[in-house]
């Protein structure tokens, strides 16, 4: 593990994160289970922090742009792990150490790894450490998804968006709120969002809405 910036106290961690099914018994399959639940919170952290003003929906979505198998593979590759990787023959045979699913899995298990050695504030820094430069190369938003959405309809003199409330449930201090957000122009497009509050909804909805429109747009 050189080049992970942690000394595990118990290499038996990391030997077992880096031990892919193929290899047979024991291996890294529930190690991955917990990895993927610790990267989720503190990437989820990490972006909280540094987009205050995005909604749920965004955020959401910028945690699965950096937590998916294609990006961690890249950070397993910058690490090294296909080099430590324990695989079955088969899988070694057939390049199992370059497949980017076996590398994401691999990063995920040894995020456990290092939650089970030293608990989740090592495990917490080890993450951020890996994951504060991503987060900071995606672009800041001053601007929130209803904002944007307006914005760009009035610079085409295209009518504004409409909001409608569809349903709202639960007792008064736990609502949940779903609403539709639709535009008829350049064509309709109606996306619907669900939040702690009316604006929160509004909120994915209007974020909804304006991916589909800048993706007709730039096509």
């Amino acid at each position: 593990m050189t080049r992970l910036a942690y000394r595990f106290r118990d290499p038996a961690f990391a030997q077992l994160a880096l031990t892919h099914r193929s290899a047979g018994k024991p291996n890294n399959e529930r190690m991955e289970f917990l990895g993927d639940a610790l990267l989720g919170v503190v990437v989820a952290e990490l972006l909280y922090e540094a987009h205050p003003n995005a909604s749920e929906g965004e955020l959401s979505r910028l945690r699965a742009q950096l937590v998916n198998g294609q990006a961690l593979a890249v950070i397993a590759r910058e690490l090294e792990l296909g080099d430590e990787l324990k695989l079955g023959s088969g899988e070694l045979k057939s390049g199992g150490f370059r497949r980017e699913s076996i590398l994401a899995d691999a990063f995920e298990a040894l995020v456990a790894a290092v939650y089970l050695d030293a608990g989740f504030a090592e495990c917490r820094a080890v993450v951020r450490a890996l994951f504060e430069p991503l987060v900071a190369a995606i672009p800041r938003s001053s601007k929130d998804a209803k904002t944007r959405l307006q914005e760009l309809l009035q610079a085409r003199g295209w009518p504004l968006p409409h909001y409608e409330l569809i349903d709202s449930r639960g007792e008064d201090h736990a609502k949940t709120f779903d609403v539709a957000c639709a535009i008829a122009e350049p064509a309709a497009i109606r996306a619907e969002g669900t939040g702690s509050s009316r604006r929160a909804a509004e909120q994915e909805a209007a974020e909804t809405v304006l991916r589909s429109l800048q993706e007709q747009l730039q096509g």
